[in-house]
C-alpha cells in the first residue's frame, strides 16, 4: 500500500462510509451508490485526481443483491497515484448517476458499460450503444447472456463434441 495514498482513502472512508477492501496488495473502497457523486466531486476537486482512467463492471450473477459492482479507477498523474472505487448495484434495473460533470471522459466509459452490461447512468448526455449495433438485443458481458457459439474442439473433448454435433452420415 502506498503511504501517500492512505490519507485520501481514510478521508473517503470516513466521510462517505466507504469500506476498504484489500486484494493483491492494493486497497480499493466499496462505496454506497447514493454517495458516488459527492465522492467523485471530492476526489476530483479537493484531492486533485484529474483522470478517470476507466469505468467497468463485474457481474456476480446468479447473485442478485448486489449483482453488479461498478468499478471506477481514479488517477492523479501529477502525484503518480491511483486507486479504485467499487459501487455495488442491484441486479434488478441497475442504475447509477453519471460522473460526466466531474470527468468529461466518463461519457465514453459509461456508454461502454451501458452497452455491454446494461447498467443505466441517470443524467448521461448521450446514453446509447457504443460497440454493439443499435438494434442489438441484450448485453454481451452479462453472465446470463447466451453464448451462442460452437464449443472449441480439442483432442481431449473431440468425442464428446462429435456425439452432440448433427451429422449427415449418422441416422
Amino acid at each position: 500500500m502506498n503511504e501517500k495514498l492512505q490519507p485520501y482513502l481514510d478521508s473517503l472512508a470516513e466521510k462517505f462510509s466507504a469500506q476498504p477492501q484489500k486484494f493483491a496488495g492494493e486497497t480499493s473502497l466499496i462505496l454506497p451508490l447514493e454517495k458516488l457523486t459527492a465522492a467523485a466531486q471530492m476526489i476530483h476537486r479537493d484531492f486533485g485526481f484529474e483522470l478517470l482512467s476507466f469505468v467497468s463492471a463485474v457481474d456476480y450473477w446468479p447473485q442478485e443483491e448486489p449483482r453488479f459492482h461498478l468499478i471506477y479507477r481514479f488517477t492523479s498523474v501529477s502525484k503518480a497515484l491511483a486507486f479504485t472505487v467499487r459501487v455495488p448495484l442491484s441486479g434488478i434495473s441497475p442504475v447509477a448517476p453519471t460522473l460526466e460533470k466531474e470527468y468529461r471522459n466518463a461519457n465514453w466509459h459509461e456508454r461502454e458499460v451501458f452497452d455491454l452490461f446494461g447498467i443505466t447512468f441517470t443524467g448521461h448526455s448521450d446514453l446509447r450503444r457504443l460497440l454493439m449495433p443499435a438494434d442489438w438485443q441484450g448485453h454481451p458481458l452479462r453472465k446470463d447472456y447466451p453464448l451462442g457459439y460452437e464449443e472449441p474442439q480439442y483432442t481431449f473433448n473431440f468425442d464428446e463434441i462429435a456425439a452432440r454435433k448433427p451429422s449427415a452420415t449418422r441416422e
